[in-house]
């Protein structure tokens, strides 16, 4: 139910209220942050902030955050608070989550780390892209407002796409790898990846519950065009698994109200598999050089750090450091301290005894854990990851019951394209440690936000 204010602010923040009065104004701010949330912080302009003992920068992707989360309560101002209340379990478990690493990061050995300033920056945002995550179903209440949000999210990962398809050709612009091989664009090859994923669960949604039941059914076509382009040349193999499982999830949540076919269930197969086969084309050295690593495929002697081999040796760590430190972990982001690190790192050198000696951490070379979940053991004990997988998996419930019971097809769909992405984007996640205020972090959000909007309308908090 709506609420009328007690009084309308004034000033700058009555100026935006009424701005906000015009319906899809809100979303269109959401919109509109798409290309500075999406961006890799190198190409942004920065204003450093004295912090005494270290410097926070403020770039243009906070500020789009700070006039979003500020749209968002004054639209809730004007037409109330309701589709938060659809998002308690996500907002209480994130609160929970938030609250331990608070407490894990003023512990004292948290506190004595000589980069405590640092990680404590580190922590606050987080609290910001978390707020994210609240102002999203604040302002995307109706199907045109979702419509705006998804071509947003489409356009600029199109323009993403063919920046790597550009770079994959030759072209050596922002900071391109070698043509032929896996490319960054302007995001990073992870964050590449996440803008694509979000894309694709768009498409997989088409695809399953038909062109004219999702939102924004014009961009299906380039949504799958620039989400599989997207998604192969970022080459990440942990998205693709988790595209794999988000499309299983979509299908299954899709079956009691849209009866997907057999013929829509091969498409999205299709969908699946050949973004899987080009994923694993464009990281086949990377691929071999794993199985040689795992003894099957050869023998060959380490010529430098590879990336699985080297993932497997953090993960070692990390998982050590969890043994030792199982309940609370070793403290906020500590697992990339070399006092934390370096008592494993010779017994990881006797268990992996294959493996580049620049691929071990060491002081000056703090490689970090590089996996979310593996990281939180280690950084925040079991507690920290429980918590973490009770975000993810009210995230996913939300939006499964959304897919399931919202009585408008455009809901539905923001539903199935949310159970998606949230799979896709957590298989992301195993090959990111923790960083913050990155366009990876971004998507999350957006889709955690959008899964709320989704069961909000399935359980009558709001109507489309």
């Amino acid at each position: 139910m709506a609420t009328t204010p007690i009084e309308r602010p004034r000033g700058s923040a009555g100026r935006l209220q009424r701005l906000l009065e015009r319906e899809g104004l809100g979303a269109l701010l959401v919109a509109v942050s798409i290309p500075f949330l999406f961006l890799h912080e190198r190409y942004q302009p920065s204003l450093a902030l004295d912090l005494g003992a270290t410097e926070a920068e403020l770039r243009p992707s906070d500020l789009a955050l700070a006039v979003v989360v500020l749209a968002g309560a004054l639209g809730a101002l004007r037409e109330g608070w309701a589709p938060l209340r659809a998002g308690r379990a996500v907002w209480i478990a994130g609160a929970a989550l938030l609250a331990w690493l608070a407490v894990s990061a003023l512990r004292p050995a948290s506190l004595g780390d000589e980069r405590v300033a640092e990680h404590l920056v580190t922590y606050l945002k987080l609290v910001e892209y978390a707020l994210f995550a609240l102002a999203v179903p604040l302002l995307v209440r109706r199907a045109r407002d979702l419509a705006l949000v998804l071509a947003g999210v489409v356009v600029w990962s199109s323009i993403a796409a063919l920046v790597a398809l550009a770079q994959f050709v030759g072209w050596g612009a922002f900071d391109a790898w070698n043509p032929g091989w896996r490319q960054p664009s302007f995001l990073g090859h992870h964050d590449l990846a996440a803008l694509g994923a979000l894309g694709a669960a768009l498409a997989a949604a088409g695809i399953v519950a038909g062109r004219d039941r999702v939102p924004a059914p014009r961009l299906l076509a380039l949504a799958a065009g620039a989400g599989v382009l997207g998604m192969i040349l970022a080459g990440s193999v942990t998205a693709a698994a988790g595209l794999a499982a988000g499309a299983a999830l979509l299908w299954l949540a899709a079956r009691p109200g849209f009866v997907p076919s057999g013929r829509r269930t091969l498409a999205l197969t299709a969908l699946v598999a050949v973004t899987a086969a080009g994923v694993v084309t464009i990281r086949d050295s990377d691929l071999g050089s794993f199985l040689r690593f795992l003894g099957l495929r050869g023998e060959a002697p380490a010529v430098g750090v590879e990336s699985y081999s080297h993932r497997t040796v953090l993960a070692y760590i990390g998982l050590r450091i969890f043994a030792d430190h199982p309940v609370a972990g070793a403290g906020w982001l500590r697992s990339s301290s070399p006092e934390v690190f370096e008592p494993y790192v010779d017994d990881a050198r006797a268990r992996f005894p294959g493996v580049a000696e620049e691929a071990f951490p060491a002081a000056g070379r703090e490689w970090g854990v590089q996996n979310l979940y593996i990281q939180m053991l280690a950084d925040a004990g079991a507690i920290g990851l429980v918590l973490l997988l009770a975000v993810g998996g009210a995230g996913i419930a939300l939006a499964w019951r959304g897919a399931r019971r919202a009585p408008d097809p455009w809901a539905a769909g923001a539903g199935l394209l949310s159970v998606c992405a949230l799979a896709t984007l957590a298989g992301e996640w195993a090959s990111m440690g923790i960083v913050a205020g990155i366009p990876l972090q971004a998507a999350t959000s957006l889709v955690l936000g959008l899964a709320v909007t989704s069961a909000a309308v399935a359980e009558g908090s709001i109507r489309g």
